[in-house]
């Protein structure tokens, strides 16, 4: 493979699909890299999913803003032909197929790094790209339930009697992120040995390794349950607090003057504390019921109490403070424009943000093929000289 320009972004070739590897490859997007998505002809099916505005998703272009599209039929001779000159000209492939579609297709990484060997391929997948459980199929849902997280939660709502819906898919986002992380890690270390690499990333890996207390209680049971924190009643809504160190306790008798449970000797300690939790946010619950969700928060942390209320997507997103992080941006035409989020990170030295670019499907088509041939033509040309 020729050597590419210095100043050349880093070139991230992207065959995901739905959530885990978009959440991913958007973060290097976000970074300045040039991310190619390849898509099949109909597109990503995420383009239909809502919520929608003039035939639009804003849900995709969350994900994928930034990108440039590609549609491709990688069964057809011609496209994988483009396909696979494009990749001889990248640094990172991330795929989130079924494991060994890549394989019958051409593309594995056996293949691939014998014209590229510096190329860094990336896999996501349910269950890893080998043994038992690789080639079944996984959604973050199926995930959270069969790596214990659903139940897990389930168990810090004792009046529960089933797990609670998914809504939110956390096994998707987890592996997005590790796998954002691994990549940039091989990129580091291909610095040092000038060789790629081959990184296969797990959803139910991902999750379970968050689990860390959980993980370890399963090996050694503890003869009382974890405390854990739960929403306390206000007038009009509801608030968490979390009085955990001595000085907090001390400034939550303050606020609430001094009654007489404070001085209860089971709360004298942190373990005490931790072992009737519950009963002193029975008694907290007794002072904040009669209160605002806004004045118990508020009068909790002038008092030294870390309290929040309980906040909708919309409320949070209009806090004054995500604009002291710059953490949304605004995307779009003016007649459809709509904010998401920026990377949770800030770095001084990299401009880290959303682009304002939602790729249109095959968007990209004309450029990368004239790229292609030009590249064609000058190895043609040093050939014949």
């Amino acid at each position: 493979m020729t050597d590419e320009p210095a100043d050349r972004p880093l070139r991230v070739i992207d065959f995901t699909l739905v959530m885990a590897g978009p959440f991913c490859t958007r973060m290097f997007a976000d970074m300045g890299a040039e991310v190619i998505k390849v898509e099949p002809p109909t597109g990503d099916t995420m383009r239909g999913r809502p919520p929608m505005e003039d035939g639009k998703s804003r849900y995709f272009g969350h994900l994928n803003c930034g990108k440039h599209s590609l549609a491709a039929d990688l069964k057809d001779p011609d496209d994988l032909a483009l396909v696979r000159d494009l990749i001889a000209t990248a640094d990172v492939v991330v795929e989130n197929y079924r494991p060994g579609v890549m394989e019958r297709l051409g593309l594995g990484y056996e293949t691939l790094c014998a014209t590229n060997p510096r190329l860094i391929f990336c896999s996501i997948s349910g269950f890893g790209q080998e043994g038992r459980a690789a080639k079944q199929p996984a959604y973050a849902p199926m995930i959270h339930a069969a790596s214990g997280y659903d139940l897990a939660l389930m168990g810090f709502s004792p009046d529960a009697d089933r797990p609670a819906p998914t809504g939110m898919f956390v096994a998707d986002v987890m592996a997005g992120v590790y796998a954002f992380g691994a990549v940039q890690a091989a990129l580091y270390q291909r610095e040092k040995t000038g060789a790629g690499q081959q990184i296969d990333v797990a959803l139910m890996d991902s999750i379970l390794s968050m689990m860390v207390y959980e993980c370890q209680e399963a090996q050694a049971p503890q003869p009382r349950a974890r405390h854990v924190y739960g929403p306390l009643k206000a007038s009009d809504g509801f608030v968490i607090a979390a009085p955990l160190s001595q000085k907090n306790f001390d400034c939550l008798g303050v606020l609430l003057g001094g009654p007489d449970w404070i001085a209860d000797e089971r709360f004298a300690s942190a373990a005490g504390r931790e072992a009737n939790w519950a009963e002193i946010m029975r008694h907290i619950e007794g002072w904040t019921a009669t209160r605002s969700a806004a004045d118990c928060e508020r009068l909790m942390l002038e008092a030294g109490v870390p309290c929040a209320r309980y906040r909708t997507v919309a409320e949070a997103m209009a806090d004054p403070a995500l604009g002291d992080r710059g953490l949304l941006q605004t995307i779009g035409d003016a007649g459809a424009s709509y904010q998401v989020f920026n990377p949770p990170f800030q770095m001084s030295g990299c401009d880290v943000r959303a682009r304002d670019r939602v790729p249109e499907l095959d968007g990209a088509r004309a450029r990368l093929q004239r790229e292609i041939n030009a590249a064609s033509v000058d190895a043609t040309l040093v050939k014949s000289t």
